[in-house]
């Protein structure tokens, strides 16, 4: 993690796909990156299939999508957690090993270290758990991880994160309510890294106020270029409007008033 960020490399590249997983609801797509650079944890990345990319039904997909990696391996592999939901997330769920996307990146801000005297806890909701994947990675010592899914399908995605704790919505694993519960408990000495839906990131964001904690909040947003040319991801904050793309999408939570 660093106080700037990492740059991407002048335009987008073709890449192989090496590795396709199944976890519940979710795949995790992994693309062969060796020549890439190093990312920062909340950073993400443009993806696109490099065939049949705008060939569906009304010419959908068009434009690339924006992912948080979920993990750069040491050869330099990079993870992505998608859930097809959508033209794009459907057509870029059909790849297979061998297949190629292109991919514009690293993004935007990452993560920063926690500040001395704080213990880091990550919170995720959905398939926002992704970035806190390389977060974990990259932090170092035992690390207090709380994700919230929806259902059990949907849960066996926190298998990316060992040893977290996890909430669902019907009960169905693990703490049967929201995860926000479960922070409620783990604020003391705490700073906060959260990314998931926007109610979740509200309820962070009005939690840690309330108790004075530091939190970093990834937000999600539509992205059509990834660089800030569109403003197509503009939120308001206190000090005025940001384009996610390059100032965020890690924000810092004390500079929002609400998240949605």
């Amino acid at each position: 993690m660093s106080g700037d960020r990492t740059l991407a490399p002048f335009g987008r590249r073709r890449l192989e796909v090496v590795a396709r997983r199944v976890l519940g609801a979710y795949i995790v797509l992994s693309v062969a990156d060796p020549e890439g650079p190093d990312l920062d944890p909340g950073q993400f990345a443009m993806l696109a299939a490099a065939q049949r990319w705008g060939g569906g039904a009304d010419e959908r997909p068009f434009l690339p999508r924006a992912f948080s990696v979920a993990r750069r391996h040491g050869d330099g592999t990079l993870d992505f957690l998608l859930e097809p939901v959508g033209p794009g997330t459907e057509r870029l769920a059909e790849l297979r090993p061998g297949d190629d996307v292109w991919l514009l990146g690293p993004l935007g801000r990452g993560f920063s270290p926690p500040r001395a005297g704080r213990r880091p806890v990550l919170i995720g909701g959905g398939v926002g758990i992704a970035p806190l994947a390389i977060l974990q990675d990259r932090l170092a010592g035992a690390v207090l991880v709380l994700l919230g899914f929806r259902d059990a399908a949907h849960a066996e995605g926190a298998a990316l994160l060992p040893g977290a704790r996890v909430a669902t919505d019907d009960g169905s694993v693990g703490h049967h309510g929201l995860v926000t519960e479960l922070l409620a408990a783990a604020l003391r000495d705490a700073e906060v890294y959260a990314c998931g839906p926007p109610p979740m990131l509200e309820s962070v964001r009005a939690l840690c106020s309330e108790h004075d904690v530091p939190a970093q909040l990834a937000l999600e947003s539509g992205m059509a270029c990834g660089y800030g040319a569109c403003f197509g991801c503009v939120v308001a904050t206190r000090a005025g409007y940001v384009r996610l793309c390059v100032d965020g999408p890690v924000l810092a939570a004390a500079g929002l008033e609400v998240v949605g």
